[in-house]
């Protein structure tokens, strides 16, 4: 592994870097674990698409005090701060996309303090060759709403997914907050949205 996230090597050093303003990210990981790699690999990944997310990494095999302080018994674990305050762990290697799902959604939340509301949590099912699905899009951009979009012809896992909750194959399919609709309903998505 050539590129890397941040390395800190002490409890103290790790409590630094937390930002008070945002959630925080600190993966403790195993050199040389099939798992820790993975989960490593596939978080370096999740970081490189979404700007602006702190996350930081220690290896239990060298940094020996941080684990001890959050009763974490296994690697890798994602710890998530909220700002300076220890929130909870997630255990094992999951995919890029749950990561960056993780990461956007507590940008989402920071963002939106600011705001009288929370933006809704969106995700746009689509392909590349699907003129619904750019046009889709188009307007959530142009409306300043910050989604997910999943490449179902790349991605057979969430492709199957989609079809499982919606009973449809077509695209675009949006999932606002986990109401599914298929197609470009502009309507509805302006109404779920806000959008006026």
């Amino acid at each position: 592994m050539n590129r890397r996230l941040q390395e800190i090597h002490s409890h103290e050093a790790m409590l630094r870097i937390l930002d008070e303003k945002k959630k925080n990210y600190v993966l403790l990981y195993k050199r040389n674990s099939e798992t820790s790699e993975c989960s490593y690999k596939n978080i370096l990944l999740a970081v490189e698409k979404v700007k602006d997310v702190n996350v930081a990494a220690a290896d239990v095999t060298s940094v020996r005090d941080i684990h001890t302080n959050y009763s974490v018994t296994s690697a890798p674990s994602l710890l998530v701060f909220e700002g300076k305050q220890f929130s909870k762990i997630i255990k094992g290697c999951n995919d890029p996309d749950y990561y960056i799902g993780l990461f956007e959604d507590s940008l989402y939340t920071a963002v939106a303090q600011g705001e009288e509301k929370p933006q809704k949590r969106v995700t746009v099912y689509s392909t590349p060759s699907c003129s619904w699905c750019n046009t889709l899009k188009t307007h959530l951009k142009k409306n300043g709403v910050r989604f997910r979009d999943i490449d179902v012809s790349k991605d057979q896992k969430a492709a199957e997914a989609m079809v499982a909750r919606s009973g449809q194959q077509g695209v675009p399919q949006t999932d606002i907050n986990g109401e599914i609709i298929v197609g470009f309903d502009k309507n509805r998505i302006n109404t779920l949205l806000g959008i006026h």
